[in-house]
Order: structure tokens, then C-alpha cells, then sequence
């Protein structure tokens, strides 16, 4: 009996999810295994991954054989909970399967079969662990190499791993993507139920205040579990109390009141909040990566960095990103923090350089005069020697520069992980911006509050003295280089839907829209808020 007799029958096979795969006793057995091979090889023509894999297997099957079934049960039950992970399941439908199972009455079509589930698995092992949309493509500022699996190497873990371990394994183990799932699935269930209710009326409310709007206001908060059952008809300290918990979870200032801001954001409704989660999880799928045990991360819409150390924060600062405007948005990508400066020198970047500072010199030579003029050669210029009305963007031929001192822009330290857009981490003398909840006013970099905190943090580990040995520096005056013993990751993201470690749900403003892009692309895909989890 031939391998392929023994794969192919038909007693062996799960009827329940296959049916009746194919009845080939009537053709000679060198003819099955010829048909078979040659209609794999032609179906995995144009997919290198699936192609390369049956190759080094002579084209065994993984999926149509006898004692295939657990395999072709798992992959199905994983493509018919895709949805429940927001991935577009229209790409790998299982009834399409299910049909060119039915349907396989020959070898050849057995084979085409076979390769279809291939293509089907790599698909969804891909999508689900690292991401179903191509970044770069919806933003050019989300600049993230997505950390994809070589698919040749995920088909032969798949023929040797238990199928439906293996498949439960794909997904992100995150803290995180637990909770985004488990926030999926709540506000599904508000969803189904008609949502949070009626709109919160009005523009502000306050403690003391009773009537129709502070009634809508109690239900509301009451449906989104913020507030326990009350029939209190008064803004009451309970109310301001669970007012103050939904400010502290959506980034405004906890002070209980009710304003447009707060109003606003309770208005909200959540089929939007699930459209948040969805692109959340996505955007999670786009970094399941190891994140380091010590790493830095900066999540821009929230405008705060934090210090992570083995999956715990052991430090947080506010932080300022880049304005909502063309060129200055702040980029998200992973890269690693070298070094700190202390007294840094402000290289004034070309771009500012040019077409903010430049058209201020042509008025007034003597304008911005705490930046210095700097030559190819990085000689001082005189002002008085330069005739600034004669140079564009293009020719000017000179750099700025700001030395040392506490007007520094960039204050008295800056954090370097060298990367091609120029983005890092510094103090600045503008502190009044930290006291503001939206703080997108920086030209790109991430302006750090408490910035000798943050350093003597990261230098913890390397000083039984890190204050010391930050100030000693800082005293001089003069500029300093800091390497760091141990380099740290540093991620930026983008994300308006996450949870705190104690798991509370929390949700910010798209300041520079980029998830209302995503979404959009999400939805072209086939991912809808109806089918998420249905």
C-alpha cells in the first residue's frame, strides 16, 4: 500500500468537517501519487513559501492525509474565530475550504485542497501574529519593520506541534493584547445590549448641580461601569468621585467636573471605543516583539514615557510629542538608547534652520540671537559679514547652533538612540506645556518633564550614585557624553485603547488621526465591527 492510499482513506477522515473527500479507487496508484504531486506543485505556483515547503516534504500532504484530521479541525476552528481577533476572515474563509474538501473526488483536486489550507494557515499565521495591514502604507510616519515569520519554517513547526496548541500559540501573549481582547468583548456585549444610553446633554456640569442632564450623566457612567446603581438625581460625591475615575482613564485633568472636554468624551460612543480596541490589537500585533527586559516606552497620544523594567513601570513622565503638522508628528518606531548628553548643544535641525529662522534673518540679521552662525568648516560667523536676503532654503549655506546654558532648547540633557529621523528624547525650559492634558507642541521630538529623574533612573544601574554622577557633569557647564552600560529599547507608539497594568481600560484622542486611517484600511480588508466576534 502506497503512502497516498494510506493518506487518503476515506474511513480515517473526520466526516463532520470534511464530508467525503474523494473516491480514487478505480485509478492506479502510481497515477494518485503523480496526480497528487503534480497538482500541488501547479496550485503552489506563485506562493515561494508554500511552494519551498512541499518541496523539501516531496509533497507529502499535512492537511488531506488520514491521520490529518486534528490538523484540518484546528486550522478550522482557528479560521472561524479569525473575526474574534478583528482580522479580516474573508481572506481565509473556512466554508471556501470546507467546499474544496467536498469537492475533492480526484487526486488533483485533493491537491488543490491541500495547497489551499497551506495558503490558508500562512495567511492567518501571518496576519495574527504580526499584523493583518501594512503600516508604511497607511501612515508613512508609522515606520516599523513588521516582525514577520519565515512561512516555510511556520508549515514544518505546524506538522510537528499539537495543531491546536500551536494555533492558540500564534496570537500576542501580551498583557496587553489580553486586555484589548477582553475590552473587545465587553463592549460587544454593551453593543448588543443598545450601548451606553442616551448622550450626556449639555456643555458642563458640577458637583451640587440636579436635574434631567445629571440624571443622563449617572446613567451613563453607570453603563460604562464607572459608577455603582444610584437613583440619586444629584451631582453628588459619588458622581464626582466616578466623574474623576473616567477623567483619570481618558488623560484629563481628574478635577471631577464635568466640562466640554469631559462631556465630550463620555458622548462617545461605543462602537467607536470598539473601533479603538480593534486597531489597538492590530497595532499590538505590529510589535510582538521582545520588548527588552529593560525598556523604554513613549506612547504619543497619551503623552507619557515610561521606564519598564522586567514587565513592571518603575518610572513614568509626562512628555510633550510633535505638533499635529506636516513634518512634525512624531514618527513611531523601535530603536535603542546609547547614550545621554549633558549641557547639550543644540544643532539647530536644517529644516527649522531654514524655513523658520531663515526668513527672520533676512528681516533682522541680528534676529534669534542666542543661535550661532556656523560655517561648513564649524566656524563661527559674523552676521554682520553675511548678506542673508541673497540665500533660499535651498542655498543657505550655514548652520545654527545653540551652546550650553539653561535656555537650551533642549534644556540640560538630552537621551540619544541614534535613528534616521532624527527623533529623541530631551529636557526643555518650557515647562508651563506639561501642565496642559494635550501636549502636542514639539517639532517632531519627545520633550521630557522630569528629565534628571528619567536620568537617574537609566543610570541607576550602572552608579551606586547616579545623582552624583549626573551633576557632577551638569555642574561644568560644558557638554558631556554619558554611555549607557547596558542599552536600553526604546518603542514608540500610537496607541488611543490600552489598559493600565491593574488592567483598567484606557482611552485618548487620535491627535494626529492616524487610527481613524487604519480603521478605514481595516474596514476595506473586510473587518467590521458587526462580524468582530459574532
Amino acid at each position: 500500500m502506497s503512502i497516498l492510499t494510506r493518506h487518503y482513506r476515506l474511513a480515517a477522515i473526520a466526516p463532520a468537517l470534511l464530508g467525503a473527500l474523494l473516491s480514487i479507487s478505480a485509478v492506479p496508484l502510481h497515477a494518485q501519487d503523480t496526480a497528487f504531486r503534480q497538482s500541488v506543485a501547479e496550485a503552489s505556483y506563485g506562493n515561494e513559501a508554500v511552494g519551498a515547503f512541499y518541496r523539501t516534504r516531496n509533497y507529502a500532504p499535512i492537511f488531506t492525509g488520514a491521520e490529518d484530521g486534528p490538523r484540518r479541525a484546528a486550522l478550522l476552528r482557528a479560521l472561524q474565530t479569525a473575526d474574534m481577533h478583528g482580522l479580516p476572515a474573508g481572506r481565509y474563509d473556512p466554508e471556501d475550504l470546507k467546499a474544496a474538501f467536498r469537492a475533492a473526488k480526484s487526486p488533483r483536486a485533493l491537491g488543490k485542497a491541500e495547497v489551499l489550507a497551506a495558503k490558508m494557515f500562512v495567511q492567518y499565521a501571518q496576519d495574527i501574529q504580526s499584523g493583518a495591514m501594512t503600516p508604511r502604507k497607511i501612515d508613512s510616519s508609522i515606520v516599523r519593520d513588521l516582525p514577520r515569520r519565515d512561512q516555510v519554517e511556520q508549515l514544518k513547526a505546524f506538522t510537528t506541534a499539537s495543531p491546536a496548541g500551536y494555533l492558540k500559540s500564534l496570537p500576542p501573549k501580551t498583557p496587553q493584547y489580553t486586555a484589548l481582547l477582553a475590552e473587545k468583548m465587553r463592549l460587544q456585549h454593551t453593543l448588543e445590549k443598545g450601548g451606553w444610553g442616551a448622550e450626556v446633554p449639555g456643555s458642563a456640569l458640577k458637583p451640587g448641580q440636579s436635574g434631567d442632564a445629571v440624571v443622563a450623566l449617572r446613567n451613563r457612567l453607570i453603563a460604562m461601569g464607572y459608577l455603582g446603581r444610584s437613583a440619586s438625581q444629584h451631582y453628588d460625591g459619588n458622581m464626582q468621585m466616578a466623574v474623576q475615575q473616567f477623567q483619570l482613564a481618558h488623560g484629563l485633568t481628574p478635577d471631577g467636573v464635568a466640562g466640554e472636554g469631559t462631556i465630550k468624551a463620555l458622548n462617545v460612543p461605543a462602537k467607536e471605543r470598539l473601533a479603538s480596541v480593534l486597531v489597538a490589537m492590530e497595532r499590538e500585533r505590529w510589535t510582538n516583539i521582545p520588548k527588552g527586559k529593560r525598556h523604554i516606552l513613549v506612547n504619543i497620544p497619551e503623552f507619557t514615557a515610561r521606564i519598564i523594567d522586567d514587565g513592571k513601570v518603575s518610572f513614568a513622565t509626562r512628555v510633550v510629542v510633535g505638533k499635529n503638522t506636516d513634518g512634525q508628528r512624531t514618527p513611531e518606531f523601535s530603536d535603542v538608547m546609547e547614550y545621554m548628553v549633558i549641557n547639550p548643544t543644540w544643532n539647530v535641525p536644517r529644516s527649522i534652520a531654514t524655513k523658520e529662522y531663515l526668513p527672520q534673518l533676512k528681516r533682522n540679521p541680528n534676529a534669534v540671537s542666542h543661535l550661532k552662525l556656523v560655517d561648513s568648516r564649524g566656524r563661527t560667523v559674523s552676521r554682520s559679514a553675511v548678506n542673508f536676503s541673497k540665500y533660499s532654503a535651498s542655498t543657505f549655506p550655514f548652520a545654527l547652533k545653540q551652546p550650553p546654558s539653561q535656555r537650551n532648547a533642549l534644556g540640560q540633557v538630552k537621551f540619544m538612540f541614534p535613528n534616521q529621523y532624527n527623533i529623541y528624547l530631551h529636557d526643555t525650559p518650557s515647562k508651563s506645556l506639561f501642565a496642559r492634558d494635550r501636549r502636542a507642541f514639539s517639532h517632531g521630538c519627545v520633550r521630557v518633564a522630569d528629565p534628571k529623574d528619567f536620568a537617574y533612573a537609566l543610570l541607576a544601574l550602572q552608579s551606586d550614585d547616579p545623582e552624583g554622577l549626573f551633576n557632577a557633569r551638569l555642574r561644568t557647564g560644558a557638554e558631556s557624553r554619558v554611555n549607557l552600560d547596558v542599552t536600553v529599547p526604546v518603542h514608540i507608539q500610537y496607541r488611543t485603547a490600552f489598559a493600565t497594568p491593574k488592567g483598567r481600560m484606557n482611552y485618548r484622542e487620535d491627535i494626529y488621526g492616524r487610527d481613524a486611517r487604519i480603521w478605514a484600511e481595516m474596514q476595506k480588508a473586510g473587518v467590521s465591527l458587526e462580524l468582530a466576534g459574532s
